[in-house]
């Protein structure tokens, strides 16, 4: 019988490197499995014995020596994941890297797979890429380690040389050591600088990858020589595409967005090590803005926020992702607040990109995921790295939205501050131009009393606004449209939102909201109403308006588009046709936004009403200013059509704008809801308006009663037709047109006959 030897420890399996020859064996557990089995010198011996024992007709221990060998097999078999396997693991890690126990036993049930393998799989994974991260700084830090050195070397070359020193143009007199005393002095300078960066760079990668990395490390690979913040090659796109869609939970984009054409993939290992040293450069770059003060930013009198001295930043930051593209525009804001959430919490939020697009669903209309370039430490997003796709958008088909490919980096600060950061890969790989990039921009997370957190945001973009409605320019110029104090307002009301339902139950007059879970289902349902008219009223890519008509302003073109819902619970099964027009009023948004939400005045301007009184018959605040609600309003009218239909209503405000919201539901639906049914299979389609300032307007505060005009934008959605193949006919698209100019008529007629 052949001796058996033992297998070199090189030629074993890694469990993290290579995810198709994954064993599921726990990282804790040695992945060494040379411990159970005999050396080579052992071996040796073992086979003169095996030999002897086969001369000597030994049967029990030839029975022995095959039990082994089967043992040994047995121990060595490994299980190889499937192609297909491995495809929907990756593609749920790029998801989610750190799914808890009832998603990774969901998972397992889908891929036939065990619990355990899994949760192995999981763990491998991202020791696998916080490895890679590591290799990609310690090489980073050798190049910068070897530079050093020979600035070093070079120095101590001309300190040595400094007495027999002559002028190389003219060949004058050498030069006494005396006299180059200062010159002596300016070199050591440099020489204690060198040793701060080594330090500097040192302990910044030590907190990414969570330990000490030293800038002789020789544990990584070589890579190519590091560029200045911004300063990147341009590759061309890989050839093969990733078949995932980038969206924000509702399916893919519709359209070819503008930089689609660059993202046929994930990141590619050449392109980490840039993106890495990007968002490195991008969170320092970030954290100075964050605190600096006067004459970096000055505070705005019209808006109530700060704006960027530009002239300031580029002597301060003369480094970055390079100039301003030509025909650009520069918005630039900065501002503070408290809000009702744990800092960790929030954290979580903004790293996890479905949960960041859903708590920002009134600005951020599509988003996704492209590529992970590390999870963070364990337990905590502290050293993660995304790649995303977003697009950000206001409430107006007139505003096109902003599309953004960016790479997101988090990191908690040594004074226990979070800070997130953005910062624009529209240089990684060549494309088309973009009309809009950031430069780092990002909020600081710090903790606050009672389970609170004091954020400051800093939002800094490029744009090309060219194609922004006249009506609309002041608003976006100001930073309003876009900036931070629209995310901080907006990251404030939804964490109102969220405190509010945990309020006990308040009975109302007919209808008692009478569970905590009937209020979340009635809340969940009325999110879902707001996303739906959020996406639909926009700009967004997908959204194919077309302009029918020009009423008697030049600010007044009804916009429509088709929809062709199948298989949907969420909305009406046929074809719906959205309309939506845009324009000024000389009103301010608080008399615009308190006209609209009020009931008894809604048969001024409301058609479909058929002059029916509405009554409130339930409602829920959920915020802290007047007129932030959900309301359940019910039709008193001898229409036959009305009397197993009531409206769900939300109005909120904040100091950006202010919006209401409505959709007809069926009676029994909603009594399921309240009953604890699932507000996802309720069909709706939501209709409302958004009120935004005209912009900034004289030092009053753009949202203070009676200080500037509003810019009204009204739209809605209507099922022409049961069929959703059917052919939408002329007709239906005059009545949608005339429904929405005859509404805007009655606004306009009830608001400009107030008493200012």
């Amino acid at each position: 019988m052949p001796a058996i030897h033992s297998r070199p420890s090189s030629s074993m399996p890694s469990l993290v490197e290579n995810d198709e020859t994954n064993t599921g064996v726990p990282l804790d557990q040695p992945s060494n499995m040379m411990d159970s089995q005999p050396n080579s010198m052992d071996s040796g011996s073992n086979t003169s014995d095996t030999a002897m024992a086969q001369e000597l007709g030994g049967d029990d221990h030839h029975d022995d020596q095959e039990e082994g060998v089967n043992t040994t097999r047995k121990r060595k078999r490994y299980h190889r994941h499937t192609q297909h396997q491995i495809q929907e693991l990756e593609a749920y890690f790029k998801e989610c890297p750190h799914p808890d126990d009832k998603q990774r036993k969901e998972l397992s049930r889908e891929l036939g797979l065990e619990h355990l393998q899994v949760k192995f799989w999981f763990q491998n994974k991202r020791t696998q890429m916080k490895n890679q991260l590591e290799r990609h700084e310690n090489s980073h830090l050798r190049v910068e380690n070897e530079k050093m050195k020979s600035e070093l070397l070079r120095y101590k070359e001309a300190l040595g040389n400094i007495g027999n020193i002559s002028c190389p143009t003219c060949g004058g007199h050498r030069i006494n050591i005396g006299d180059l005393s200062f010159d002596e002095r300016q070199l050591r300078n440099e020489n204690a600088r060198l040793k701060e960066e080594i330090e500097r760079i040192s302990s910044m990668a030590g907190r990414i990858v969570g330990k000490t990395v030293f800038p002789n490390n020789n544990n990584g690979y070589n890579s190519p020589n590091p560029v200045d913040f911004g300063v990147l090659p341009a590759y061309s796109t890989p050839q093969s595409v990733d078949g995932e869609g980038y969206n924000n939970g509702g399916g893919g984009f519709e359209d070819v967005p503008i930089l689609s054409s660059m993202i046929n993939g994930p990141i590619s290992e050449i392109e980490k090590p840039f993106i890495i040293e990007l968002v490195m450069a991008a969170m320092d770059e970030f954290v100075q803005m964050a605190h600096m003060q006067e004459p970096l930013w000055f505070p705005s009198i019209e808006n109530g926020t700060f704006m960027l001295n530009q002239d300031e930043y580029f002597r301060v930051f003369p480094r970055g992702i390079g100039p301003r593209p030509i025909g650009f525009v520069t918005e630039a804001t900065r501002d503070s607040s408290i809000v009702i959430m744990n800092n960790f919490n929030l954290v979580e939020i903004l790293m996890n990109v479905n949960h960041w697009s859903s708590m920002f669903s009134g600005i951020v209309s599509r988003a996704s995921s492209v590529d992970v370039i590390s999870t963070g430490g364990a337990g905590n997003p502290n050293g993660a790295i995304q790649v995303i796709l977003a697009e950000t958008q206001i409430a107006s088909p007139q505003v096109p939205t902003r599309e953004c490919y960016f790479a997101r980096y988090c990191k908690l600060r040594v004074d226990g501050t979070w800070a997130v950061v953005d910062v624009s890969l529209d240089q990684l790989r060549a494309g088309p131009a973009v009309r809009s990039r950031k430069r780092p921009s990002g909020c600081l997370i710090e903790a606050a009393p009672n389970g609170c957190s004091k954020v400051t945001w800093v939002e800094h973009v490029e744009v090309d606004d060219s194609a922004v409605h006249t009506i609309y320019k002041p608003l976006v110029s100001s930073g309003l449209a876009f900036g931070a104090k629209r995310w901080l307002a907006s990251l404030d009301r939804q964490c109102d939102r969220i405190a509010s339902a945990m309020v006990t139950p308040i009975p109302t007059n007919d209808m008692v909201l009478s569970t905590q879970e009937s209020r979340k289902s009635m809340m969940k349902l009325a999110e879902r109403m707001v996303n739906s008219f959020s996406s639909g009223v926009s700009a967004t890519v997908g959204n194919h308006w077309t302009t029918l008509s020009q009423g008697n302003g030049t600010d007044e073109n009804v916009r429509v588009m088709t929809r062709k819902s199948v298989g949907d619970p969420g909305r009406p099964h046929g074809v719906v046709i959205s309309a939506a027009t845009s324009f000024w009023l000389p009103i301010s948004p608080k008399t615009v936004f308190d006209y609209l939400r009020d009931e008894n005045t809604r048969t001024e301007w409301d058609i479909l009403s058929n002059g029916g009184l509405l009554q409130e018959v339930a409602q829920i605040t959920n915020g802290t200013e007047t007129g932030n609600c959900v309301s359940l309003l019910r039709v008193n009218s001898d229409n036959v059509n009305h009397s197993n239909m009531i409206i769900l209503q939300e109005s909120s405000t904040d100091p950006t704008g202010s919006y209401v919201i409505y959709a007809p539901v069926d009676i029994s639906a909603m009594n399921g809801v309240l009953n604890g049914g699932d507000p996802d299979y309720v069909a709706l389609l939501p209709s409302g308006f958004a009120i935004l300032p005209d912009g900034p307007s004289g030092g009053r505060g753009a949202y203070n009663h009676g200080s500037g005009g509003s810019l009204l934008t009204v739209a809605f959605q209507i099922l022409v037709d049961l069929v959703p193949v059917a052919k939408l006919s002329l007709g239906s698209v005059a009545t949608v047109n005339n429904l929405i100019v005859c509404t805007v008529d009655r606004i306009k007629a009830a608001l400009l006959a107030q008493p200012t």
